[in-house]
Parts: C-alpha cells; sequence; structure tokens
C-alpha cells in the first residue's frame, strides 16, 4: 500500500473517532475522556512496536528525533483535549470538519517551515477546505 491508502484509512478511523467520542464524552468530563482514549492509544500503539520493530531500533533514536516527537506528542495531546471539549459541545457533524482545517495549519506551516512550496492547487484545495468547513458548520436560523 501506497502513502494514499494509509491516508484514507487513517481518514476513515478518524471519522469513525468523532462519532465513538461524541458518544464517550455524553457523561463523562472531556480531559478524563481523553486521558483514557490517550491510554487506549498508548497501550496500543506499543503493543504494534513491540511486535513489529526490533528493539535495537529505540537505541538509535537520536535526540533531535525525540525533541520533534515529544513535541508533537504534546500537540497531539493538546489537539485531543480541544477536539474532545468541542465534541462535547457541538454536533460531531459539525465539530469535525472544523477540526479537519488542521489541513489548512498543515499547509501554511510546511510552507513556513519545511519549505515546501505550495501550488496553485493547494492555495484551491485549502480555500475548498475552508470552504466546505464553514458550510458544515452554518446552521441556518429555523
Amino acid at each position: 500500500m501506497n502513502w494514499i491508502h494509509w491516508a484514507l484509512l487513517s481518514a476513515f478511523f478518524a471519522g469513525i473517532t468523532a462519532v465513538l467520542a461524541k458518544v464517550g464524552v455524553a457523561e463523562v468530563n472531556s480531559h478524563l475522556a481523553t486521558a483514557i482514549r490517550t491510554a487506549v492509544v498508548l497501550i496500543f500503539t506499543w503493543a504494534i512496536a513491540l511486535t513489529v520493530v526490533p528493539w535495537t531500533d529505540l537505541g538509535a533514536v537520536n535526540r533531535r528525533t525525540w525533541l520533534f516527537l515529544v513535541l508533537s506528542g504534546v500537540a497531539t495531546g493538546l489537539s485531543w483535549l480541544c477536539y474532545f471539549r468541542a465534541l462535547q459541545l457541538g454536533e460531531a457533524s459539525r465539530v469535525a470538519p472544523v477540526d479537519k482545517l488542521s489541513v489548512i495549519f498543515a499547509i501554511v506551516l510546511a510552507a513556513i517551515f519545511l519549505r515546501e512550496k505550495l501550488t496553485w492547487q493547494h492555495f484551491a484545495g485549502g480555500a475548498l477546505i475552508v470552504t466546505g468547513a464553514l458550510l458544515l458548520t452554518w446552521k441556518a436560523k429555523a
């Protein structure tokens, strides 16, 4: 499988996550719900990693890699805390599209920090994503 297959699977599981999480946060503090989910993710991913990755690979991870993976983990944790609170307060079908505006942030940050070249497709696709998020979150007056 190539990157597009993995990305589509990621999107599929993220969609399932929104629905399951909305039900899961209904009667519990959103931060506690995030902690429970994170513990499950931690156990699940370590089980997979320990099954398929040789132990020697752990020692080969350099300091820079550790730094950026830890920072990425902090960003993920903050994202999940905010996402679960948003799900607790709003409709999953409206929260999820706003959350996917992360694509826009990723494009802009990749251009600034990774020096990735932006093309007209980035601008057109980004505009469609923003438009879609606005359309899906807009609630007409009854």
